[in-house]
């Protein structure tokens, strides 16, 4: 099959791009780095042509709701009328597990303004929604570290290792469109401070962490509410496995 990866250069895209090479189809990659913008349109025709599937994997872009629905929506909107120009059979969304839990969240309002989008367009479509990566603790710890000190909040998720979301995406886009997909998730629930502590620890560097919730992770984000629901598909890659690859 000839299948499009949107957000090709992204560590999630360049899995899924990997992963459908491997099985023998032929990967379009889109990205703004490689000459096609999705905010804009400009090169999506030329792209699509000939494509069989999409997959959207894009990262999100701007600090408040507002920018970040806004964002979603230009580059969704342009990615599906494409699709439809092309012929485009199946549209596959990379979401988030969780999405219509968590109210305060920027990323998030993103996100379902994209799913929303993606499930009224002439496309046909599969949403796969996962929960938070695997590198996803220390990441977070990344953006407000501060002479060896950084909040982050006592999240309670069940992370799965990027390469098994790719894994799930390509093997979803060779199939045929299936609406909702079930949540996919890793193997076991951690704690997303611990999680912090020891890639830290495997990456050799000290970091005092301090757990406090913020404007962008708010208690509406606490308890079980980012945890998959009844019927998820778990992936095999625990955090330890993946916290070996990190010494």
């Amino acid at each position: 099959m000839r299948i499009a990866v949107a957000g090709a250069t992204g560590n999630i895209g360049a899995l899924t791009t990997a992963a459908l090479e491997r099985d023998g189809h032929d990967v379009v990659r889109i990205s703004r780095s490689l000459g096609v913008d999705l905010v804009t349109g400009e090169g999506l025709d030329a792209a699509l042509a000939g494509v069989d599937a999409v997959v959207d994997a894009i990262n999100g872009q701007g600090a408040s709701p507002e920018e970040t629905v806004a964002y979603f929506a230009a580059t969704t909107r342009n990615l599906l009328d494409a699709e439809a120009r092309a012929g485009v059979r199946h549209h596959v969304l990379l979401s988030i597990v969780g999405l219509r839990r968590v109210v305060g969240n920027a990323h998030y309002a993103g996100k379902r303004e994209q799913e929303r989008l993606v499930e009224a367009g002439p496309v046909p479509w599969t949403i796969v929604p996962a929960t938070q990566f695997h590198d996803f603790a220390a990441m977070v710890a990344s953006w407000t570290e501060q002479d060896g000190v950084a909040t982050i909040a006592p999240l309670l998720v069940q992370p799965i290792a990027p390469a098994d979301v790719a894994e799930v995406l390509a093997e979803v886009a060779v199939g045929d469109p299936k609406g909702r997909y079930a949540d996919v998730a890793g193997p076991e629930p951690q704690d997303l401070v611990d999680m912090a502590r020891r890639t830290h620890q495997a990456r050799g560097r000290e970091v005092k962490l301090v757990p406090a919730w913020s404007t962008m992770f708010g208690p509406e984000m606490a308890g079980n509410a980012l945890l998959p629901g009844e019927g998820a598909r778990i992936a095999p890659t625990t955090f330890e496995e993946w916290l070996a690859q990190q010494r």
